[in-house]
This record gives structure tokens, sequence and C-alpha cells, in this order.
């Protein structure tokens, strides 16, 4: 089993500039001078990925109110990404990766145990990008389900 770059916690966030659900061109650079939560999952519409996007959704105002600016990547197409977030009412950008160059550089693309058998796929992870763009929590393997409510207990919001 080969090896995942990880990044931690000191580490220079990767930069990059994707597609939204709208088609519109969105950059880690634009969120320099607030934190921004980089979160990574599988694909739009799944049970998990729908929990988990919906407790972002959720908690978004305390995370806002806190300096914190939340953005999901997914290797689906904006198409996928907008029905998605029209259909959960989500209000943070979802952000297209569907070559999964972004996914690889942040460590959240690769092998993983799936149901016992080594899978090649979105290794769900979630990132906490400082002010500077300096990565200042870096979480692989998280759960969808409770994740948020744990992120939140660790980050003190």
């Amino acid at each position: 089993m080969t090896t995942n770059h990880r990044l931690a916690p000191g580490d220079i966030a990767p930069e990059f500039t994707l597609p939204d659900a709208d088609g519109k061109s969105i950059s880690l650079a634009d969120y320099r001078g607030r934190k921004v939560i980089v979160y990574f999952y599988p694909a739009a519409s799944t049970p998990g990925c729908t929990k988990q996007a919906c407790d972002f959704r959720d908690n978004l105002a305390d995370l806002g109110e806190a300096g914190i600016d939340v953005l999901g990547i997914s290797p689906d197409k904006p198409t996928k990404l907008a029905a998605f977030r029209d259909a959960e009412k989500l209000t943070f950008p979802l952000l297209s990766d569907p070559d999964r160059t972004v996914l690889t550089a942040w460590g959240a693309y690769g092998e993983k145990t799936m149901y016992g058998k080594t899978v090649v796929g979105v290794i769900r992870s979630t990132f906490l990008v400082d002010e500077q763009g300096r990565i200042e929590v870096a979480q692989y393997n998280v759960r969808a389900t409770g994740h948020v409510a744990k992120l939140r207990r660790d980050l003190a919001v």
C-alpha cells in the first residue's frame, strides 16, 4: 500500500482555484486574512456527505461569528454540486475538483480501507487554514456524522 502525502499543522496550505457550483472561480487566496475550513468529501448527495454538509450548514453562523469560513471540495462536476446545494439549501461554496489535483495535493485522495478492502478514492478530510494560509488543523479519515460537533469542540467554537 502506498503512503499518501499528508499535511500537518504549520505546513503552507496548497493554493488552489476551482469552479464553484455556478462555475465561478474560487481561490484559497480569496480567504487570506480569515480562517477557513477546507473539507474534502467523496460525493455530493450521498448519505454521509449530505449529513456532513448539512452539519456545516447548520453551524455556519457560529463558525462565521468565530471568524471561520467553510469550503467543501469534491470531485463532482459543478452541475451536480448546484443540485446538491439547492436540494440541501447549502449556503457555503462547494468546489469542483474532477481531476482530483487539489484533493491529491492536500492528501485527501489515495489509497484507503473501505469494508476491509484497499481502494483508491477520496479520503474524507478536514483542515483549518489560518489567516496567513498555513494549516492549523489537519484531520484525515474523519467520520461524516458528528464530525462538525467534534471540530467545534476542538476549536472551542
